[in-house]
């Protein structure tokens, strides 16, 4: 007999498979990066359409195969509907997703990964969050929990507003990560410093949706 898995996540990816199924990528906690099929999800009225979409927050129902999970069923905490209606802020939301799945594993505690996922995309969809902000968040916390952020590397030539900032984003949790606001000259120091910790810890490697945000600037 099949196991049963109940577990929250967030929806990372999602493709056609056959002509009726769905495989999706998603993001949980405990037990990391899974891949699930869908079996109907792509039928017109099918209980698994709308759970199967990019961005959904949900807690999944699964049976645990040799190698995959089949999606048995779920409930839906949050779907980001404005992400549907904003061209940009849904660009920022599929670069988190393409991040977070290049960041993290197959069995393994993902739960702040997952936790701070949720997080920015809230934030993403707030009208008082920078997007800018948003990201600079996602992308330095990211590789704090992934343990590679070196603090030293920026104790000299920094003002003091972004050493604040960083000691901040190392020291809270996830949860409570979006409750302040920067400067423009801070927000802009800040995003420096995200960029090249970017480049330095994903050595190259190039996100689609972040070439499509590069365009917009």
């Amino acid at each position: 007999m099949l196991d049963l898995m109940n577990t929250p996540g967030i929806v990372l990816r999602a493709e056609p498979v056959n002509e009726y199924d769905r495989r999706v990528v998603i993001l949980t906690g405990n037990s990391g990066k899974i891949t699930a099929f869908a079996n109907g999800a792509r039928r017109q009225g099918n209980r698994l359409q709308a759970c199967t979409d990019l961005f959904v927050f949900a807690d999944f129902k699964l049976f645990a195969g040799r190698n995959s999970y089949t999606l048995n069923d779920a409930t839906v905490k949050n779907y980001f509907p404005e992400l549907r209606d904003d061209f940009t802020g849904a660009l920022y939301g599929m670069y988190f997703l393409e991040l977070a799945d290049y960041c993290t594993r197959e069995n393994n505690d993902e739960r702040d990964m997952l936790t701070l996922l949720y997080q920015s995309l809230r934030a993403l969809v707030h009208p008082d969050f920078d997007n800018r902000l948003v990201k600079m968040v996602f992308e330095l916390k990211s590789i704090m929990i992934m343990g590679e952020f070196d603090r030293e590397r920026y104790r000299v030539g920094y003002s003091q507003s972004a050493g604040y900032t960083m000691d901040f984003l190392l020291a809270t949790h996830p949860k409570s990560l979006y409750h302040f606001k920067l400067k423009d000259e801070v927000l802009t120091e800040m995003i420096r410093i995200a960029a090249a910790e970017c480049t330095r810890v994903f050595e190259g490697h190039r996100f689609k949706s972040a070439e499509m945000l590069d365009v917009l600037k």
